[in-house]
């Protein structure tokens, strides 16, 4: 039987009940990514969002997950080759009505004529993220991830934790590096709401766990924000099992593991080894009834799913008055 972990600084203790954490925000009932997708995650019950962050070619960060355009939105090319004024000329949401009707009649239909819902089809950057989150009335986190590769490279990193210390979020300032973010000419603008959030009110940092976590593919991505903003939790995603941390250890710096829920169904037991090498696991992408229940059997800490309003339901009708059980 594991053992539940020390309090700390990454986020809650067993045996309460997993955190639901929206993936995209709540994306399958809402365009992923867009404003409207994380407003009703938060309706829903969400504990945390989660977003995916490029870097434009002005230097903004947006929440999109495809290198690429194409699939989320009207437009053609690459993130890092646009501009955010190329961005926001985008219909970043239509698609997803017109998947909903080809579901539901089983073809492809003619798109009746509706006046659009901007917050449904605008491109979102970090910055509007980060004022709904902190603005929500309650308690919400938010879980970055950070993609690569990118021809930003560092400065994906250095844009991220640069925008977290103007909401109070990155803990104290580490020594500047020197190194310069993509030139663009001009400064990006610091918004009357986020000039707000670091001069007034108690910073979320010293209110007990962070009210931001940076999750990444990349141990080199995580390195550099763990460099940066050492009181920012990191979370190392894993798509696979590799040999090297099979024994529960992650990458130096990092507290949080992500594994993939296909890792979690071959070997739950790496659940319990993770916990016994300090560590708390965020497992994606849980939609499943049964999937559910097995992260919660196995004690996870987070799970990461499409559907936050049937999830956070499953889980509420779940007791924890035993501890979370999992095999080595």
């Amino acid at each position: 039987m594991s053992q539940a972990p020390a309090d700390g600084p990454y986020g809650r203790t067993r045996p309460d009940p997993p955190a639901v954490v929206a993936h995209r925000g709540a994306s399958e009932a809402a365009p992923e990514h867009t404003l409207a997708a994380y407003r009703t995650a938060i309706e829903e019950g969400a504990d945390a969002l989660e977003c995916d962050v490029r870097l434009t070619a002005d230097g903004h960060l947006v929440c999109v997950h495809d290198r690429r355009v194409n699939r989320t939105s009207d437009g053609r090319g690459a993130v890092s080759a646009l501009e955010l004024a190329d961005l926001a000329a985008l219909d970043f949401g239509s698609w997803k009505a017109r998947e909903e009707r080809r579901d539901e009649v089983g073809r492809r239909q003619r798109e009746t004529p509706e006046e659009p819902d901007w917050e449904r089809t605008s491109v979102l950057t970090l910055e509007r993220l980060l004022e709904l989150v902190t603005d929500s009335g309650r308690r919400v986190e938010l879980a970055i991830e950070t993609k690569h590769p990118t021809r930003w490279a560092g400065q994906v990193e250095e844009k991220l934790v640069e925008l977290l210390r103007r909401f109070g979020l990155a803990g104290p300032a580490a020594p500047r590096t020197g190194r310069a973010g993509p030139r663009t000419g001009r400064a990006a603008p610091r918004t009357e709401s986020a000039a707000a959030h670091t001069a007034a009110g108690p910073h979320p940092e010293t209110d007990g766990p962070s009210l931001v976590r940076v999750m990444s593919f990349s141990a080199r991505s995580l390195h550099r924000v763990h460099a940066a903003a050492p009181a920012v939790p990191t979370v190392f995603l894993m798509q696979f099992l590799l040999p090297r941390f099979r024994d529960g250890r992650l990458p130096r710096g990092v507290g949080i593991a992500g594994p993939s829920l296909r890792i979690v169904r071959a070997n739950p037991g790496y659940v319990a080894r993770l916990h016994r090498a300090g560590h708390r696991v965020h497992v994606w992408t849980v939609d499943e009834p049964d999937d559910v229940a097995l992260c919660a059997r196995l004690g996870v800490e987070a799970v990461i799913t499409n559907r936050p309003r049937q999830v956070r339901a499953q889980l509420d009708r779940i007791g924890y008055d035993t501890p979370p059980t999992g095999d080595a």
